[in-house]
């Protein structure tokens, strides 16, 4: 396969947009467009046409693919789904209390409070709910709440 079928084919199966650019780049101006024209076409600089085409010259389309590819989780796959399981069995849960069962159990301590957030949603949780049941699924707690409103708007209007 030759160079240019190889960028078509990575232009129409990569799904990073980064990506998506600096091939574009490449093939626009291999087909001999000017490097002033495409760079205004894709929004980017010339130097950034220019630095990706020698990227792809000195390493084809290896050279466009993006290098940080993000890190590996703290906790494995099993681990994982042992403390989602672990989180459905609690009657309640605090993000406290999950930091603290992630570093007792699995030694991991998250540097981003976000990532805590992250494996409650994925169990299913919302971090910031206050209560543990809907007090209007209650009626009695509903009822009383709404004849304390009444009576303080009635104190209200009399005054």
């Amino acid at each position: 396969m030759n160079d240019l079928t190889e960028l078509k084919d990575f232009i129409q199966t990569t799904r990073e947009t980064r990506e998506l650019k600096r091939a574009l780049a490449v093939q626009k101006t291999l087909e001999g467009r000017p490097w002033a024209v495409v760079a205004k076409e894709l929004g980017v600089r010339r130097d950034f046409v220019g630095k990706w085409r020698r990227r792809y010259r000195e390493q084809g389309v290896k050279g466009l693919r993006l290098g940080y590819k993000g890190s590996r989780g703290y906790l494995s796959p099993a681990a994982k789904q042992q403390i989602l399981t672990w989180l459905h069995q609690q009657s309640s849960w605090t993000v406290g209390a999950v930091q603290q069962e992630l570093a007792q159990t699995y030694g991991v301590r998250y540097r981003s409070p976000q990532s805590y957030y992250a494996l409650l949603a994925e169990a299913g949780f919302s971090w910031k709910k206050a209560q543990k049941t809907n007090p209007q699924a209650d009626p009695e707690p509903v009822q009383a709440k709404r004849e304390a409103i009444q009576k303080k708007s009635r104190w209200l209007r009399q005054r």
